[in-house]
């Protein structure tokens, strides 16, 4: 590993403004006034390009989703797009203060993280979330757009030179912090005309399919829903009984599992449709833990590098291209994983029941808590696609696999051999294919989506900066 040296006169440190002592901070200073030097670019601070910077604020009512709007938080903040899992979010109030709700083309990033690698990932909010909440753990950006697009800027927050610049963030005792004056500092270098055009216009298209590929799942899933058309109240007996019969079928001694809300629901299922199993259709295969001592975060990523995925890296259904770590080439062929496009993801460990499909832009291998499902041939007509569908709907994914859950030592625990046993329906070929083509299409556009996102971080990161050169002499 190469050691770069670097002198910095103590003058210097008197007089910057927080008299940083953290080698870091003054290494990333000294590459920009390089690339000042060296390059013909513009460079300006968040300062000098902002409208306005402003953090969320600390809302502790929430209310249900038919009555209130999202509230962002730190962890609904990925790259280049919100994470919209409505499992995970909390509503408050649409009459909060209308200083804390985000508008379209507003960017958001972290201000907070516990470690400073997870700082540097920025999301924007497009028409779909406008007006959703901000909180305290967030900062919005809203540029001047006579200086800068919201677009490029937004590619530029997601690339390895804006994470090296978290060395700018404060650390406090238990977690780091981009203050507003800190983050007026990060420097932003603006490239020839022909470029930022480029990107401008690749991250625009990047947000389209975002948006496209979302709607045409939730199609997919409302075909579904109203094809099978089960009568589920969505309410919980406080009381109820079941049989010592059903005990020792279940095999679950688990109050949860007898719930009418979950039993009544898949005896309706499979009255009203010819179902099959999940195992007798499908080849299911947990992922690895890799260890610790394994892992690398992005700044330090190489192109041979995998992403590796775990329960919370499952976004908008499809795989975290940044997740927290990546692990290197030999440690991928060391597990044997070979995932395929077309493949299922479903997570067993913790946050059960997100569900994925592998594209073929994907570069990952999964950690144990997720569950590898690959469809065999069969005679059902049954697409991985349709498949999907059928584990991403609450009635029929999610609610079943909660049914056979049990907690572990500390966390819940959906075995293989329980997610095998979940009841798919047969329905007929033409709603099938139906519902095949949307998802199909929806995966198309991700899969564009992420390549997207790699032409345009690649011309941003390594063609035009090559940072990854200067960190290394």
């Amino acid at each position: 590993m190469a050691v770069k040296v670097l002198h910095v006169n103590f003058n210097d440190i008197q007089n910057e403004q927080y008299q940083r002592f953290d080698a870091k901070y003054y290494v990333v200073d000294d590459f920009f006034n390089s690339l000042a030097a060296t390059q013909k670019i513009n460079i300006a601070t968040l300062a000098e390009l902002k409208d306005k910077i402003i953090s969320g604020s600390y809302i502790d009512t929430y209310t249900t989703k038919e009555q209130g709007i999202p509230y962002l938080r730190v962890g609904d903040i990925k790259p280049f797009s919100f994470d919209e899992n409505e499992d995970d979010f909390v509503y408050v109030s649409p009459k909060v203060d209308t200083k804390i709700k985000i508008k379209e083309n507003d960017i958001l990033i972290a201000r907070t993280q516990a470690t400073i690698d997870k700082l540097g990932t920025a999301s924007i909010a497009d028409k779909h979330n406008a007006n959703w909440a901000t909180s305290q753990h967030t900062t919005r950006i809203r540029v001047n757009e006579n200086k800068i697009s919201p677009f490029y800027l937004l590619a530029y927050l997601n690339s390895k030179f804006f994470k090296a610049q978290t060395a700018l963030a404060s650390h406090g005792s238990t977690r780091v912090e981009f203050t507003h004056s800190q983050l007026s500092k990060v420097r932003v270098f603006i490239p020839e005309k022909k470029l930022y055009n480029e990107i401008v216009e690749q991250v625009k298209t990047v947000i389209e399919y975002n948006r496209q590929a979302n709607i045409l799942i939730e199609e997919a899933k409302e075909i579904f829903k109203q094809a099978i058309s089960l009568n589920n109240t969505n309410t919980k007996q406080p009381y109820f009984e079941t049989d010592l019969l059903s005990l020792k079928e279940f095999d679950i001694w688990n109050a949860t599992c007898y719930l009418p809300f979950f039993a009544d629901n898949e005896k309706e299922l499979k009255t009203k449709f010819k179902t099959v199993k999940l195992g007798e259709i499908t080849e299911i295969k947990k992922g690895d833990e890799v260890g610790s001592n394994n892992y690398d975060v992005y700044i330090n990523k190489t192109n041979t590098d995998y992403a590796f995925i775990r329960t919370s890296d499952i976004v908008n259904h499809e795989i975290d291209l940044f997740p927290d770590y990546f692990v290197s080439e030999n440690i991928y062929n060391s597990v044997n994983q070979e995932l395929k496009t077309g493949d299922i993801l479903f997570t067993k460990d913790g946050k059960i029941g997100q569900t994925a499909i592998v594209t073929q832009t994907d570069q990952a291998i999964i950690a144990s808590g997720i569950a590898r499902i690959r469809i065999k041939k069969n005679d059902y007509n049954i697409t991985p696609e349709y498949l999907f569908a059928v584990l991403s709907l609450k009635e029929t994914g999610y609610n079943p696999a909660i049914r056979r859950t049990v907690i572990g030592t500390t966390i819940p625990h959906l075995r293989e051999e329980r997610l095998k046993q979940i009841a798919i329906p047969i329905l007929d070929k033409n709603t099938i294919d139906k519902i095949s083509q949307k998802n199909k299409n929806a995966f198309e556009l991700k899969a564009k989506r992420k390549e997207l996102i790699c032409l345009v971080l690649e011309e941003l990161n390594v063609e035009y900066l090559k940072y990854d050169d200067y960190k290394n002499k």
